[in-house]
């Protein structure tokens, strides 16, 4: 065999490898050709990613693959690394924030799909004791902190604002926004920095609870009356045309898992925090992830008209270029 024909038999020979090890052992459910050896799934260590949590602890998508599929979980802090890590074929299925969520639809032009919902509501607006506040008129003139620009509470903050008749510095008016870190915003509110803040569970118990702060509106007052998602699932275009039964089938222990979630609380309290302390070194205190808790509802259930009510605020405070089609934002069924 001269050397060229070598080139090409092991060339053919190392295809036939990658072609294999990128396959699963076996054919999916539904008759097709094998499906993929690893599936790849992003995450928070937050209580509002409780599903993530649950399934990762209890390994419940290994069990349901064993031996045909791989699972990898990667933790994330951050929706914008998260979708970078999507946009780069490195993430196949994500949980995420419902408003990083739709802006990763826009900017890949449907390529990003929200698959099913995960939690809703489980936020809060606190108010600095001292700060003179007792209802939405007094935040003008006011500094409040959000976790993150262009994010779900932040978006919920500018909506109270508006409805108000309020508006923020940057449009025009005098109620300042800044964004920090959850972690800051604790001590940004203890030393006067900031007169408010909007942000997610468990923060908004540890706030009220460790520091100088009183809630001003519940989880059921911050927007549409709770009915609104805090998390979501997506994933790629690629992964769903590529892979839909294994996309069904992840839904099927999504879905099993918010039901075992309902049903044990305690239990499932326990896991999340396990995994939050895996994740993070430090588990949250035990009255602080049960009352975290009973601000959100675990719920698999889109609300389309939620979404798309986000998708309108984005688009007119300048976070996304247009509100996409409905059709383009959601994708439920998987052929």
């Amino acid at each position: 065999m001269n050397q060229t024909v070598r080139k090409i038999v092991t060339g053919m020979l190392l295809a036939g490898m990658a072609a294999s090890l990128a396959a699963c052992g076996s054919k999916g459910k539904n008759g097709d050709a094998a499906e993929t050896a690893q599936v790849r799934i992003a995450y928070f260590p937050n209580i509002t990613h409780t599903q993530a949590l649950v399934m990762k602890n209890q390994k419940t998508l290994e069990e349901k693959w064993d031996g045909t599929c791989e699972v990898t979980w990667t933790s994330f802090n951050a929706g914008p690394a998260e979708m970078e890590a999507i946009f780069a074929g490195e993430i196949d299925l994500g949980y995420i924030g419902p408003v990083p969520a739709l802006s990763a639809n826009v900017k890949s032009g449907g390529d990003v799909k929200i698959i099913s919902n995960t939690t809703n509501a489980g936020a809060v607006l606190l108010k600095r004791k001292d700060a003179g506040i007792e209802s939405l008129s007094d935040l003008a003139g006011k500094k409040i902190a959000v976790p993150q620009m262009g994010n779900t509470q932040h978006l919920c903050l500018l909506s109270l604002l508006s409805e108000e008749g309020l508006k923020t510095v940057d449009a025009g008016g005098d109620v300042t926004v800044n964004a920090s870190s959850n972690a800051d915003i604790l001590n940004l509110m203890d030393n006067g920095s900031v007169d408010a803040a909007l942000v997610p569970e468990p923060w908004g118990t540890t706030i009220e609870n460790t520091g100088n702060a009183q809630v001003l509106l519940n989880d059921k007052e911050v927007f549409l009356d709770g009915n609104y998602p805090t998390a979501v699932v997506v994933a790629s275009t690629d992964f769903i045309e590529e892979h839909p039964q294994l996309v069904k089938e992840f839904l099927e222990a999504h879905e099993e898992a918010a039901l075992y979630i309902n049903e044990n609380m305690d239990e499932a309290r326990s896991i999340v925090n396990a995994e939050i302390e895996s994740a993070t070194g430090k588990a949250l205190e035990e009255e602080i992830i049960q009352n975290a808790f009973t601000r959100m509802t675990v719920d698999t259930q889109l609300n389309k008209d939620a979404i798309m009510k986000f998708a309108e605020i984005s688009k007119e405070e300048g976070f996304i270029s247009e509100v996409p089609e409905e059709s383009d934002v959601f994708t439920t069924e998987f052929n």
